[in-house]
């Protein structure tokens, strides 16, 4: 029997999608970028894997008021982005956003711009966000380098994490990783003097790599006592991942860096104090 017209319709099953069409119309898109920017060596490997019904319902919900999509455009204004001046740190690579939700919820004076590919850990970093009642995470989707040569401001950023970022072992792919002297040098022109720098992996030989990397940047300092290893801090929550490696037998390594005032800035504040002091 065929229904009335006042009888709702029953529900049909999903239309697959059409080619090219958004797996969230009003979430994160495929490739924010598009071709506006270089085919560089990228240091990071797209990840395909299920979004969950509850990751699903948190990017189509919050993706609109707390993502971002890296196009490179324009240059972001924190204070909008985040609705106050709080300080922000960048997170570049969050995984699935439990260590993230933790120190967001930990710290809610400190703004966390956090970035990824990885759609489902969008969507649990949104999802645990809003079930925690956190105000201070935005998620961003793309590449963290277009993210800070395009839409940074210059000394915009109170910190930088990058929290086991893919090691490429594979001596042929060591120049994708991320952390390399230019990376440094980018990062160094987007970061506060005085802004920290904390790194953490399991790969023993990347590990050395970054503190040889760090240790001979002028824009940075080490604030290990005698160079060298930091200890966890207690702000960075041990992952179910870093867990996983420890069972392994892996030795998870800190780096804790600051980033120090060069001569030049240095004699810029002291001309601008100078200027402030002979105004009134």
């Amino acid at each position: 029997m065929s229904d009335s017209p006042n009888t709702p319709a029953s529900p049909q099953p999903h239309a697959p999608r059409a080619k090219g069409e958004p797996r969230f119309p009003d979430g994160p898109r495929a490739d924010p970028a598009g071709s506006h920017f270089e085919r560089r060596i990228r240091s990071f490997q797209p990840r395909r894997s299920r979004v969950t019904t509850g990751q699903a319902d948190a990017l189509q919900r919050l993706w609109p008021a707390w993502g971002l999509d890296i196009d490179g455009q324009r240059v972001i204004d924190l204070a909008e982005l985040f609705g106050n001046t709080a300080p922000v740190v960048l997170e570049i690579g969050f995984g699935m956003g439990e260590a993230t939700a933790l120190m967001a919820a930990d710290a809610p004076g400190t703004n966390i711009l956090a970035v990824d590919v990885h759609t489902p850990g969008q969507g649990n970093l949104l999802r645990l966000a809003d079930l925690a009642g956190l105000t201070n995470v935005r998620v961003a989707n793309g590449d963290a380098i277009i993210l800070l040569r395009e839409m940074l401001a210059p000394g915009s950023l109170a910190g930088l994490r990058v929290y086991f970022p893919d090691p490429w072992p594979k001596k042929r792919h060591h120049k994708r990783r991320l952390i390399q002297p230019e990376f440094l040098t980018l990062a160094a022109s987007r970061l506060a003097p005085g802004a920290l720098v904390h790194c953490a992996t399991d790969w023993e030989p990347y590990a050395e790599q970054m503190l040889e990397v760090l240790t001979a940047h002028p824009s940075f300092e080490n604030t290990a006592p005698g160079g060298g290893f930091a200890p966890r801090p207690e702000h960075r929550p041990r992952t179910r991942f870093e867990g996983q490696g420890l069972e392994k037998g892996h030795v998870v390594n800190d780096l804790l860096f600051r980033r120090v005032e060069s001569d030049g800035e240095r004699d810029a504040e002291e001309r601008n104090g100078g200027a402030r002091d002979a105004t009134g």
